[in-house]
């Protein structure tokens, strides 16, 4: 049987959570989570980062530091998981759901404008498979309208931007363009921090203190153990969201080797979209889509099939020859908690990915033949 998925061991983590343990400093915010999150400012220039417990903990510190009043709306896409909403949900907002592009799963940036009223305080694009949203566009929207920019950036770790602003090309971090942005250690991510785990960007100054002042539970800690303050105490809202140092060691030893993790991956996606590129085009199915303006980290390998049916009986077909291929997301406004609460309007893409993606096996451990071996079924299948 080839699974759908499976998370990858370095061979350190033992040993970096043997080290956390016999530091015995567990509870969160000592060496491995400092060293991670060194780890990211540094490497992609991020302004700050917090490790969290999961990336729903990210999002909903954004949510928390967007100040959000009853009522305040949030423009989000129906394509994604229900954490994006949830996290806003939460804190009494309103949720717009937007459609996703016809070429690929992420946010229709020429669909967003029309969706502001006087009430949206946010846009929450989502670089659905790590693949990047139009950045450039979003951006010139949340200026105009004076709205914050939150980037779920779940998938997207090691994924870039091509920004062409004032005929000025640059290469940006996805989780770096936005004024938040959140990142998933989900075991199913490129990786893992141990099954789960998050992590917090901040890029706006304007939420650096307010943000770990929510993550050390309402309280000043932080600045007293900088010595910052002579004592600490109560001072807003807030919560746990700090993962303990095993969780930071095991994410610490996957930090360490994300280069040769990602080489591995997209040797895998490469491999894919060069056998399954005869199929596609015979239009037997459609392949992921990278606009010029994005990178690929190969999060994920997905098909886009022409119907429900044809999905259904392509992963059936697949189970059958011991392939566990897998659809993805449903879209959330038509969900059963949400649909009552949406207003109506038709979203033809978010249904039709919802109704026709395919996920297909990708993980570090996963091998070339085993690739060859998937898409000589699905040659098989369509012959």
């Amino acid at each position: 049987m080839i699974n759908f998925n499976q998370p990858h061991l370095t061979g350190k983590e033992a040993h970096y959570m043997y080290e956390a343990v016999s530091a015995c400093k567990l509870s969160g915010n000592g060496a491995f989570t400092k060293r991670c999150q060194a780890w990211f400012e540094q490497r992609y220039g991020f302004r700050k980062c917090l490790l969290t417990t999961s990336g729903t903990d990210a999002l909903e510190m954004c949510a928390m530091l967007c100040e959000l009043k009853p009522g305040d709306e949030v423009i989000i896409p129906s394509y994604t998981f229900v954490s994006t909403a949830l996290a806003f949900l939460r804190e009494g907002a309103k949720v717009v759901f937007a459609d996703s592009m016809s070429r690929n799963p992420n946010i229709d940036a020429d669909t967003i404008e029309a969706l502001i009223t006087p009430r949206t305080k946010v846009i929450v694009p989502v670089h659905y498979a790590g693949v990047a949203c139009d950045m450039d566009a979003i951006m010139a929207i949340a200026s105009k309208h004076n709205l914050l920019v939150v980037e779920d950036a779940a998938q997207a770790i090691d994924s870039y931007y091509k920004s062409q602003i004032n005929n000025q090309k640059s290469q940006m971090p996805l989780g770096g363009i936005g004024h938040l942005s959140a990142f998933s250690f989900h075991e199913t991510k490129n990786v893992t921090s141990g099954g789960e785990g998050g992590l917090l960007v901040v890029n706006d100054e304007r939420f650096v203190r307010r943000a770990e002042i929510l993550w050390e539970k309402g309280t000043n800690r932080a600045e007293f153990f900088r010595g910052e303050v002579n004592k600490y105490g109560w001072v807003d809202i807030g919560s746990s969201f700090l993962p303990s140092e095993v969780n930071a060691a095991f994410l610490w030893a996957q930090l360490e080797n994300l280069n040769d993790i990602q080489s591995k991956r997209k040797a895998l996606w490469e491999t894919y979209y060069q056998l399954l590129k005869p199929l596609a085009e015979k239009g037997l199915f459609s392949l992921p889509d990278i606009p010029n303006y994005a990178t690929n980290n190969a999060h994920m390998f997905y098909l886009v099939l022409p119907s429900l049916e044809a999905r259904t009986d392509l992963i059936a077909y697949l189970k059958n020859h011991g392939v566990g291929a897998v659809f993805h997301y449903l879209s959330l406004h038509s969900s059963a908690y949400y649909a009552p609460r949406h207003d109506g309007r038709a979203l033809p893409n978010c249904d039709r990915y919802a109704d026709c993606l395919v996920r297909l096996p990708l993980f570090y451990d996963l091998t070339i033949e085993q690739v060859q071996t998937i898409c000589e079924l699905i040659s098989t299948y369509y012959h």
